[in-house]
């Protein structure tokens, strides 16, 4: 099955475009591939990302690939390729591990709703049920990644859909997510508009 999913930056011009495929015959494999084309802080940006899942959502592969980078300046090519092992380990293309990552078994590339999906799906939830997470947090226009605290929090849960409330351990940082039944954000206040298909 295959879903297809916009969103808009809030008041400035962009666009996201998201394929997310839940499996097929052959594989029980989730992959989310997205494209952003927007200003960020002042500048172009265009990015694609891939986030390959297993059948329990979690992440097994992460990739970001800067599309705006001056392709004649094999140094200003920013790209990112990592691999995880579902379980909160996670190594570099090159199979060299990152322990710093480790116990993050979800993603937030920051230039993007679609990963606040990722513990919504993976996590059981009820109605007033909270999750503090460690994710490896992708920073935008760099690259960069980081381990980041964060916490869920099930606001609301109904067969359309539910509201979770997200926050930033760190930054303390906090938004109300309204997600559709298959635990895709609807408007992200102040941050992404849904473009409905």
């Amino acid at each position: 099955m295959e879903q297809q999913v916009m969103w808009a930056p809030w008041d400035e011009p962009g666009i996201e475009h998201l394929r997310l495929a839940l499996g097929d015959a052959a594989t029980d494999d989730i992959v989310a591939d997205g494209l952003i084309v927007r200003l960020w802080e002042g500048a172009p940006l265009r990015l694609r990302y891939t986030v390959r899942c297993d059948a329990q959502w979690r992440v097994r592969e992460l990739r970001c690939d800067r599309l705006d980078a001056d392709p004649a300046d094999a140094t200003d090519t920013p790209a990112l390729h990592l691999f995880a092992d579902g379980l909160g380990h996670w190594t570099t293309r090159a199979g060299d591990p990152l322990p710093d990552l480790d116990g993050c078994v979800d993603v937030d590339i920051m230039a993007t709703p679609f990963t606040n999906t990722l513990p919504i799906r993976r996590l059981v939830w009820t109605p007033g049920a909270a999750r503090e997470i460690a994710v490896v947090y992708v920073s935008v226009p760099s690259l960069t990644v980081s381990r980041m605290a964060q916490r869920y929090t099930c606001v609301e849960r109904t067969a359309a859909g539910g509201v979770y409330r997200y926050e930033s351990v760190v930054s303390g940082y906090t938004a109300l997510l309204p997600m559709d039944a298959q635990g895709l954000v609807g408007d992200y206040p102040q941050a992404w508009r849904r473009i409905r298909l």
